[in-house]
């Protein structure tokens, strides 16, 4: 019985085993989606504003270089972290297409977006009180009027009383 267990478990082992080195041994090229997720994080540097993923090996000798690197990186087993510390050491953090989330690169992509949004907020306030105080003055205005015309009108009738004694 104990000789069953044993065989069964090492045949489990032997179809994980193959299993694996399936996997180890598979190539990567161009094409697999796993090049794509590497590639796709680096900007190229060659000024096209692309991703190396997306620049075009036919007009940039720069991403066609970067790629077979890549490919070379990912067949030797550098997982896509390794890969990017790697490019961040050489180029810096200029070479991403996307801020690190954490630190300082983050503040940097973010601030000009809460910048923007806090001086649409302050304008929004701003806009709304220059147009109460137009409307409280046309008001105040009205309401003087109002009593500029009262004021006359004593006037004119105290002035018409005056003359009435003395003509």
């Amino acid at each position: 019985m104990k000789n069953k267990i044993y065989l069964m478990l090492l045949v489990i082992a032997f179809i994980f085993q193959a299993s694996f080195l399936t996997a180890a041994a598979k190539e990567i090229d161009y094409k697999s989606p796993e090049f794509k997720a590497v590639a796709s994080q680096f900007n190229c540097t060659c000024g096209c504003g692309q991703d190396h993923y997306e620049c075009d090996p036919s007009t940039c000798s720069l991403t066609k270089q970067f790629k077979q690197d890549l490919v070379a990186m990912m067949n030797k087993g550098w997982d896509k972290d390794k890969i990017r510390d790697y490019y961040v050491k050489i180029y810096g953090e200029s070479i991403l297409t996307a801020p690190k989330k954490s630190g300082f690169s983050l503040t940097a992509w973010v601030l000009p977006f809460v910048a923007l949004g806090a001086g649409a907020v302050a304008l929004l306030f701003v806009t709304r009180k220059w147009v109460k105080k137009k409307d409280t003055d046309e008001l105040v205005t009205e309401h003087k009027s109002n009593e500029d015309e009262i004021e006359e009108e004593i006037l004119s009738s105290i002035i018409d009383e005056e003359r009435k004694k003395y003509l």
